[in-house]
Order: structure tokens, then sequence, then C-alpha cells
């Protein structure tokens, strides 16, 4: 991962708005996607050379004014402003951030463990920043056991993704959920981060080109809901709606429950679950 996460999202933010929406003409010689530095600069009350010091990385501790401004310029929502405020204290060592030696945590608390007891027999999993399987329902199993997700002693999403050919079969939109998984681990972990360094170094050797491009492309901050598409070997076709909710601790911990998006994989769960139609309800819209 680049020493530089705080400039290069900021890139990435800039390059992703439009003239038109900030309220500039687009112009017929624009060679630069979004919006140049000097409009940004501009429009933040910063100058071009500060801002430029601040993507390349030789700026490293922006007042919260600035942050402020560079924000409300990129029209950054309330999720994209908590990671740039999170990417700029790790690149300042603000002490407030967790430390990034910290390994991560395969505990569960007590609580979380009885919520996820709680939500039988929706489909949910606990897991940490590097995308280890820490716990899960028994409708979660029924998913993905027969996939082979969970047959490693201890599993891995993120690995089994990129390494088990069972996956690119599992998943008809394997690309997408590839590129959700690496962006999860790019913002889940932190700067500086010798576990996922050391886990990023295993994946670029085992699984090749499919991972180190995805680990080497501008970060992007993962989705925190949508659909998923999967095959399951017994009963085929499913959708699932997903939410993800980060707990509350240093440790990036997330938990992630689905739901069917529609009739006919309400009725696939069913099945699998061995209940009575309408166990679970389809979430649609």
């Amino acid at each position: 991962m680049s020493d530089n996460e705080l400039g290069t999202f900021l890139r990435t933010c800039r390059e992703a708005v439009t003239p038109a929406e900030v309220g500039l003409p687009t112009g017929p010689r624009r060679r630069t996607p979004g919006l140049r530095r000097s409009e940004v600069a501009t429009l933040a009350g910063v100058s071009v050379e500060y801002l430029a010091r601040l993507e390349q990385g030789r700026d490293r501790h922006p007042s919260p004014q600035v942050m402020g401004a560079l924000a409300d310029a990129l029209r950054l929502s309330v999720e994209e402003r908590l990671h740039l405020r999170r990417l700029e204290k790790e690149t300042s060592g603000d002490p407030c951030c967790p430390t990034a030696g910290a390994a991560p945590s395969r505990s569960v608390r007590p609580t979380v463990r009885a919520l996820i007891d709680r939500l039988e027999p929706t489909p949910a999993v606990l897991l940490n920043r590097l995308g280890d399987v820490l716990a899960y329902t028994s409708g979660y199993e029924r998913i993905v056991g027969p996939i082979g997700l969970l047959d490693d002693e201890r599993p891995n999403l993120i690995r089994f993704l990129f390494t088990d050919e069972r996956a690119r079969a599992a998943y008809p939109e394997w690309d997408r959920v590839a590129d959700e998984q690496v962006a999860s681990l790019r913002t889940g972990s932190l700067l500086n981060d010798s576990h996922a360094e050391g886990f990023a170094d295993e994946l670029t050797v085992i699984a090749g080109a499919p991972f180190a491009d995805r680990m080497a492309a501008v970060p992007r901050l993962p989705r925190s809901t949508g659909v998923e598409r999967m095959t399951h070997p017994e009963v085929g076709a499913l959708r699932l709606s997903y939410e993800t909710l980060t707990l509350p601790d240093a440790d990036g911990q997330r938990l992630i429950v689905r739901l069917p998006s529609d009739e006919a994989t309400t009725a696939a769960l069913d099945r699998l679950n061995g209940r009575k139609p309408g166990g679970l309800r389809a979430v649609t819209g």
C-alpha cells in the first residue's frame, strides 16, 4: 500500500468531480479528467502550490480548516469526509490513531456473538480488517459452505476469492466482488500496517495480477450496501441485498448482513434453511 494514501485520495476525488457539478464551464480543451488543481484551489481558498504538495505527499499536516474547505470544494459525502479525516490523522502521525502494529483481532465480543445468534436464519458474517471470517450464522454457512469458503481452518474471504477457482463459479460478478474486497482491505487497514502489508504480499505472490493490479490501482471506498449475486450449487441463482455495519472499535471488524432481494431468492433460502415459505422476506426497492 502507498504511503501517500491521503494525496492519492484527494487526487481521485478531484478527478471524479465534473466542472458542471461546481458551476464551472467545461471548455473545449480539457485534458484532465474532472477538475484542474487550479479550480479546486480557487474553490477551497488555498494556493495551487499547496494543493500540489498535499496530493504529492510533500505536506502531511493540513489543518482541519483546509480539510473542510477541500471536502466542500470536492463535494464529498459524509462517508468520504470521515475517510479523508482518518487518512489525514494517520498520515500526520496523530497519536489519537490506533497503532498500526496491532495484529488484527480474531476474538469476538460476547455481545456481538449474541447479536449474531439472534440474527438466525439471516445470512450474516463478521470479518476483521484482513477479511478473516470470525463468526457467522448457520444461514450464512448454508450459503457459503457448499462453495468452499469455510473449508480452511481459518477461512478468509479475500484469500478465497483470489486463490480458489470455485469462487469465480460462485460469484457471477466476480470482478466487482473482488474490487469491493480489495477496497475494504485498503480502507480498513492502517497506513504502515505490517500485517496488512504481509497479507497483501502473500496474495500478490499466490494470486498474481488479479490481486496485485487491484492493490496498485487508485484507491476508492468500498460500498457498504448493495446487491450481490451468487450461484449456489444446490439452489441456483441468488440475489442478496447486503448491509455492512462497522463495529465501534479500533480493529476494523465489520458485520455483513444479507437478505433476499427477490421472491426467487426468498424461496431458495427457505429451502436451504428447511423452513416454511416466508422465513425471510424479500427486500425490494
